[in-house]
């Protein structure tokens, strides 16, 4: 404990999240190492450890009646370490203010597998720099122990940011940046040459990001036997609109080892796309290509390589897919367990046959806003796929209570019906509810309650 103490004596800790005036702190021997005035935006800070005493005696009897009062500080440390660990990485700073002992536990490296920092207005490549350089005190320039770097929706960080994560924290494996708008393509890539045990990214809002790949440097240095791979196995390119289907081919080619591919709204991947992907990436389990309008049946085709691999697939709102695309997922991917196709006008009761039959295992199914799917589909659903828990039919325009109870009578663990704006009775819905008592119903008939 007293190597310890000494340790974290000699080098400062940053308190992050302060409020735009916050003053220098005061510490009871000066100021504050370094402060910020800076108007309008929240930057990380850094001061020295909290004095073990206070100098004025009326000061000083407070704080032994507060501490008399105070029975937080009666637990162990194991226990206070365990309080903080349910601490996000601001409060977690603000805690090692409190007091000596509190400073010492809070930098305790259990707690630093995680960074994660949330707000528009922080200044985050600044708390980015500060965090990595006090957690590499022990082991210079290099942070052994961070595993995981959260700042989803930080919108001033920029490439610095990313550098910093690259050059200091080698052993990152999940690195979430969704929403920071700022970050390109180089960040990006530095990140993923430096980092070789990254296995969960999420660029999920990068609009500049247009692809995934190794640095050239990096490229160069790796051995034949290496190749030119990335470990990388769960990728969020949510809303990367500039994604094209030759940065998909380059994805692939270099992410091999994909599990989970999300590439909602990414609208200009076409077919061509998705027939590199399924070159490269074949062990893929979930897959997301909603909203890509340019993706028909023979992208389904492509998809449909995957076999029995494929858990989920979200084609919503892919308007040139019709029953021919999901005859190609029926027939080979028979342990799907999750298809959202909403908004697949093309889709009709044929379509629904040919899946309920081979994908017997089906627990979800969204194929709300098909005007086509009619009773005759549910029928055939409820006969195949008696694990079916979530089914959402919303808008579509053909189903009646009559389609509504054979799946009631067949389906007794469903969870989640969605029928919303369907034409159904409320004696239908009565009947739902008695059959599947879990089950919850959104629906749009104010007669039922």
């Amino acid at each position: 404990d007293s190597d310890l103490s000494m340790r974290t004596l000699s080098t400062p800790s940053p308190a992050l999240i302060f409020p735009p005036n916050t003053q220098g702190f005061q510490n009871g021997r000066g100021s504050s190492t370094s402060s910020s005035s800076v108007t309008g935006e929240t930057v990380a800070m850094v001061h020295s450890p909290p004095p073990t005493r206070l100098t004025h005696p009326l000061i000083r009897l407070a704080s032994k009646h507060q501490k008399e009062q105070a029975n937080v500080d009666r637990l162990p440390d194991h226990s206070m370490i365990q309080i903080f660990s349910f601490l996000p990485t601001n409060q977690l700073c603000r805690c090692a203010r409190v007091c000596r002992r509190w400073y010492n536990l809070a930098w305790d490296p259990r707690l630093w597998r995680t960074i994660r920092l949330t707000g528009e207005t922080i200044n985050v490549d600044r708390a980015l720099k500060v965090l990595t350089r006090r957690l590499c005190q022990d082991t210079p320039n290099v942070c052994l122990m961070l595993e995981t770097v959260i700042v989803s929706g930080c919108r001033r960080l920029t490439d610095r940011g990313l550098y910093t994560i690259a050059q200091c924290c080698p052993e990152l494996r999940r690195l979430e940046v969704s929403g920071c708008y700022n970050i390109s393509n180089e960040a990006v890539f530095d990140v993923v040459s430096l980092c070789p045990n990254l296995e969960h990214l999420d660029v999920s809002g990068c609009s500049k990001v247009t692809c995934i790949s190794l640095t050239r440097e990096a490229s160069i240095k790796l051995s034949p036997l290496h190749g030119k791979q990335i470990s990388i196995r769960y990728l969020d390119m949510t809303d990367c609109f500039v994604l094209e289907d030759e940065g998909l081919h380059t994805i692939a080619a270099h992410c091999t080892q994909l599990t989970h591919l999300y590439l909602r709204r990414c609208v200009r991947i076409t077919d061509e796309g998705l027939r590199y992907l399924m070159i490269y990436c074949t062990s893929i389990k979930e897959l997301s290509v909603s909203d890509c309008r340019f993706v028909s049946d023979f992208g389904m085709r492509e998809i449909a390589k995957l076999e029995s691999r494929l858990r989920y697939l979200s084609i919503a709102h892919c308007g040139r897919i019709t029953d021919v695309g999901i005859r190609y997922i029926a027939k080979y991917c028979s342990k799907l367990r999750y298809l959202n196709a909403r908004g697949c006008e093309g889709i009709t009761d044929h379509g629904v046959e040919y899946l309920a039959k081979n994908c017997t295992k089906l627990k979800s199914l969204d194929i709300g806003k098909c005007p086509l799917v009619s009773d005759t589909g549910l029928e055939f659903l409820a006969l195949n796929c008696f694990n079916l828990k979530r089914l959402s039919l919303k808008s579509c325009e053909s189903i009646t209570g009559q389609g509504l109870q054979i799946v009631a009578a067949n389906c007794f663990d469903l969870q989640m019906l969605n029928v919303q704006d369907c034409d159904v009775s409320v004696d239908a819905l009565r009947f739902v509810k008695r059959h599947c008592k879990r089950c919850i119903i959104e629906h749009t008939n104010p007669a039922f309650f």
